[in-house]
């Protein structure tokens, strides 16, 4: 793993825990790691929109800096606009969000996003200076049809479509195979190094060479502390996008920590 590419461990919590909840895990989570643990690897959470506020309020009560990043699971494209129930990246920018995931299987798959409107967000994330954490990945039944790499490499190059190189080097995507999200399958290191290196392969044909080398490729599905050292063992993942994990603060940890199982 190149020095450029530090690893990032992003907990996604979804549609999961009020803010009081959001309080007690955050609580347990900067209590669990360690600066030696933040030394090795860069951490970002992303609670729901509701639970944003509530956590920055608590990062900002400590005494000592907590040097976890405060990330969100969406965005609109729009700064503002009559756009009845959406949140826009401006909003988010001023709550202190480091990084917004865009283009999550989930918002494809169960609310219509396409590669168009994700390369939005894309784009509409880096003007308001967050970092983008775009997502791709293929279904079971694309995967059993031998498409991946088709789909995929489409998803990658329509996501970065109108970036400089230099964003696309400082940004972050996720290679979450659908088939693995939330079922208990895991790509095994084999398949999570065939596809991450894809998409490098991808970048540097639309980026450059110097983009491809920066850029930093997490995995997604099923990531656990039991999984995590073989998954970052793999020299085209640079970190990883934990789902059901991230919300139990040991558990989440433990997965922060994969060097100690390496």
């Amino acid at each position: 793993m190149a020095d450029a590419r530090k690893p990032l461990i992003s907990g996604n919590w979804k549609m999961n825990l009020n803010h009081f909840d959001a309080t007690a895990l955050v609580q347990k989570l900067v209590y669990e790691l360690t600066p030696e643990d933040f030394d090795a690897v860069d951490v970002s959470i992303h609670p729901p929109f509701t639970d944003i506020r509530t956590v920055q309020t608590y990062f900002l009560a400590e005494k000592e800096p907590v040097p976890i990043a405060i990330g969100a699971q969406n965005c609109h494209w729009e700064a503002a606009g009559a756009f009845t129930g959406e949140v826009s990246p401006a909003m988010l920018a001023k709550l202190d969000v480091a990084y917004v995931i865009a283009g999550h299987s989930e918002r494809r798959e169960l609310f219509g996003e396409t590669d168009e409107t994700v390369n939005l967000k894309v784009r509409a994330i880096f003007a308001h200076e967050m970092t983008p954490i775009l997502c791709v990945g293929e279904t079971l039944d694309e995967r059993e049809a031998g498409t991946t790499e088709t789909k995929v490499t489409g998803q990658v190059t329509a996501g970065l479509g109108g970036l400089t190189h230099e964003q696309v080097g400082g940004m972050v995507i996720a290679y979450e195979p659908i088939w693995a999200i939330g079922t208990g399958r895991t790509a095994t290191p084999d398949d999570a190094q065939t596809v991450c290196g894809t998409i490098r392969g991808t970048v540097a044909e639309v980026a450059g060479e110097a983009a491809a080398a920066t850029v930093r490729i997490q995995y997604g599905g099923s990531v656990k502390a039991e999984n995590a050292a073989e998954l970052m063992a793999c020299p085209d993942v640079d970190g990883a996008l934990v789902g059901g994990a991230s919300l139990d603060a040991g558990s989440f940890a433990g997965i922060v920590r994969f060097r100690d199982r390496a």
